[in-house]
């Protein structure tokens, strides 16, 4: 008499054992991926706020910037940005290109913002 065999081998139950592993793995992979890019997009979002703000500040000051180099903190929400600020002569002397560069502590640009300041009112 021949006897049927039923249920799954060892290496069968192994084998469904690694693929749902390799298939979890890929899934948390996939939400870590997920996570630091949520993360880096709220970072640049929040560092274009803070260069808009510092370029208003520098406009509403109403004072025609010298041309250099300076840079400070500008904090937006809970993270401590730099701003630097570049202010360049134009072949016109009443206008200066002003330039807004953001960064989290010493790392990379997260944003950079051009404009135009004016001596004229």
């Amino acid at each position: 008499m021949k006897r049927h065999q039923q249920g799954f081998t060892l290496v069968e139950v192994l084998v469904a054992l690694a693929i749902a592993a390799v298939a979890l793995a890929a899934c948390v992979r996939a939400l870590g991926v997920g996570a630091n890019g949520t993360r880096a997009m709220q970072e640049r979002s929040l560092a274009q706020q803070a260069a808009e703000n510092f370029m208003a500040e520098s406009r509403l000051q109403a004072v025609f910037p010298a041309t250099g180099r300076r840079t400070e903190a500008c904090p937006q929400g809970p993270l401590g940005f730099r701003c630097e600020q570049v202010v360049q002569a134009t072949p016109n002397p009443d206008f200066r290109r002003v330039t807004i560069r953001v960064r989290l502590g010493n790392g990379p640009v997260l944003t950079e913002l051009d404009g135009i300041t004016s001596r004229l009112r």
